[in-house]
């Protein structure tokens, strides 16, 4: 399959992967880039050559600074289940239809995924995203092999599922109809309360005990959310789809994760209690992990909230001086 020419999704200026550097005053999310979480394009530090932006007096660093419009590029593959051995992860398969992910989470540890391609784990992660329009297909003709033996699948283990690119392409409905077709099992992490668009397919799943979802919710401040997860649903959306599910039949959980100490440990009672009224069957929440490639971007984030020193300190303490 040859890889089309690159769609692009709403409005703004395309994204550039150059270094871009900051002053200590202009570290305010929404003064960067309106809707995204990333404030800088931090370049992969195995790239050959680096460049940084000059103001060349044609006001070309106004353009650079202008809203950065999503890029979405076809991904070939040749399969489409992702398997893992590690005993610290609850599956041992997932799917990820997309790489890269609009939401602009700025802890997010898949972020240096995208220098594998070549490509900036800071704005490039928010702003060009692959797909793989061929996942549904792959996904039967894995299932079909002799030698698969079922075990449950998870969605949104390294970027949303129902991120916004979702509504337009239709990917994971698409893998959740072959699942149906099956009847294989599923579980299903995401922060959009665009999993409702689904709803008929995760109940008639459900009738056989066939899906879990769990929403994942950070803070219940509004504010702190839109500065940490500038296009995700808003936790209040996040919850009224707790609701629906369970509504709907469909097990529903809670996972409060990441907890940043200093930042939204805090509310963690908070979160577990209003889930709890929302329906939620089950919660779960983890620590923050940062990998080194995601620093720069999460730390540039955090600068506008709280002393990015202190939180940092505050994670390498609970990870006996590691910071992921």
């Amino acid at each position: 399959m040859s890889n089309p020419s690159p769609i692009r999704i709403g409005s703004g200026q395309p994204t550039r992967a150059a270094s871009r550097t900051l002053s200590g005053e202009s570290s305010s999310l929404a003064g960067i880039r309106h809707g995204r979480g990333a404030t800088l394009s931090p370049p992969d530090r195995f790239a050959r050559h680096h460049s940084s932006p000059v103001d060349d007096g044609w006001d070309s660093l106004a353009e650079d600074n202008a809203t950065s419009r999503t890029e979405l590029t076809f991904e070939p593959a040749r399969t489409i289940i992702t398997r893992n051995d590690s005993p610290d992860l609850g599956f041992d398969r997932s799917i990820n239809a997309y790489r890269g992910c609009e939401h602009g989470c700025i802890y997010c540890f898949a972020r240096p995924t995208h220098a594998w391609i070549g490509l900036s784990p800071g704005l490039d992660f928010e702003t060009r995203l692959t797909c793989k329009p061929d996942a549904a297909r792959l996904l039967e003709r894995e299932l079909r092999h002799h030698a698969y033996r079922v075990r449950p699948i998870a969605l949104g283990t390294n970027t949303d599922p129902y991120q916004p690119v979702e509504r337009q392409m239709g990917l994971t409905r698409a893998i959740l109809e072959v699942l149906d077709r099956f009847s294989h099992p599923v579980t299903i992490v995401t922060k959009s309360a665009g999993i409702l668009r689904d709803l008929d397919l995760l109940a008639t799943l459900a009738t056989r005990n066939l899906v879990r979802v769990s929403l994942s919710v950070t803070t219940l401040d509004t504010e702190l959310a839109r500065r940490m997860e500038p296009r995700a649903s808003t936790p209040a959306r996040r919850l009224d789809a707790i609701s629906a599910l369970a509504a709907a039949g469909i097990p529903a959980g809670v996972l409060a994760a990441p907890m940043i100490p200093a930042l939204n440990d805090h509310e963690l009672e908070a979160i577990l209690a209003a889930a709890a009224r929302a329906g939620a069957c089950d919660a779960g929440y983890a620590l923050l992990r940062l990998p080194l490639r995601s620093r720069p971007c999460s730390r540039t984030g955090w600068h506008s909230t709280t002393p990015t020193a202190h939180a940092t300190s505050c994670t390498a303490s609970a990870r006996y001086g590691a910071a992921s």
